[in-house]
């Protein structure tokens, strides 16, 4: 089981008495024709307002399927999620969700009008108020020229910022990011992570945010909690807010990306390696 860890460092910059996402104990099954499938084992986790905390596993540990329950897609067969104290027990506009296909955007909608049609379908705005946040948002993603271009004639970054703006658009206590860059090439990508870094810095939302990549784990998020193969269960949690794009490359941050990988694959080190790091913003579960 998970053992009781130290509080959260990277959570103090902003004084809260609850967490907005509590993770509790959350185990999650799925079937097959043959058999049930335990994806997580008793995960517990919260993120706090304006964290950006990532979930880093390796393929098949669960990550992915713990997004989707914190979304309301699915529901825990052990445990519980709550967002502000409220169970989740169903999708709903307060968790808008990023995923990695950005060929969701329907093709028939200029880009003002993918922007704008959740904010219409679920009522949330009427048609004038919901083209004004529509191009207020398209304008901090740096796509206000295209409004009213077709998806199809969009680049694979650009419609990344698309759908980055369609859910910052609806407002959500919590976006929801399912390893949103994975498909982009490596400029690319390394574009995506500055600009959602600029616009974290600008609007400060609450990014759960799920990868693969250990660099971009230490890039993108202040938190990330390690999850070990297939079943998921919780391995440590590292604070990493110290780290950004211009850490790329430099000793420290190549060594907490070997001390990761270490954590993750639970390889053995010498105790003169062990020394050289400072494993104070490591919280180990058992």
């Amino acid at each position: 089981m998970n053992a009781p860890l130290q509080g959260h460092a990277a959570s103090n910059l902003v004084a809260s008495t609850q967490a907005l996402l509590a993770v509790d104990n959350v185990s999650l099954e799925y079937r097959t024709p043959q058999r049930v499938v335990r994806a997580t084992h008793q995960v517990s986790f919260e993120v706090d307002q304006q964290d950006r905390f990532v979930l880093l596993g390796p393929s098949g540990c669960g990550k992915s399927t713990l997004l989707k329950a914190v979304a309301g897609f699915i529901e825990p067969c052990e445990g519980e999620i709550r967002l502000q104290g409220q169970r989740v027990d169903r999708p709903g506009p307060d968790r808008i969700v990023v995923f990695q296909e950005f060929d969701q955007l329907p093709p028939w909608k200029t880009v003002k009008q993918n922007v704008m049609f959740p904010l219409l379908a679920s009522r949330t705005l009427k048609k004038k108020d919901a083209e004004e946040r529509a191009l207020h948002y398209l304008e901090k993603v740096g796509l206000a020229a295209f409004a009213d271009a077709y998806p199809h004639t969009l680049s694979g970054g650009m419609k990344a910022r698309v759908a980055i703006a369609r859910a910052l658009a609806m407002q959500p206590k919590i976006l929801l990011m399912d390893e949103p860059f994975a498909a982009l090439d490596a400029l690319t990508r390394r574009k995506m992570q500055e600009e959602l870094l600029l616009l974290w810095e600008e609007v400060r939302f609450t990014l759960l945010f799920v990868t693969h990549s250990i660099e971009e784990a230490l890039v993108v998020g202040n938190r990330i909690l390690l999850l070990s193969p297939h079943p998921g269960r919780v391995r440590a949690e590292v604070h990493c807010h110290q780290y950004d794009l211009q850490s790329l490359g430099g000793v420290a941050f190549q060594a907490s990306a070997r001390r990761i990988h270490r954590l993750l694959f639970d390889e053995g080190q010498s105790p003169e390696t062990e020394r050289d790091h400072d494993f104070n913003d490591i919280r180990i579960a058992y």
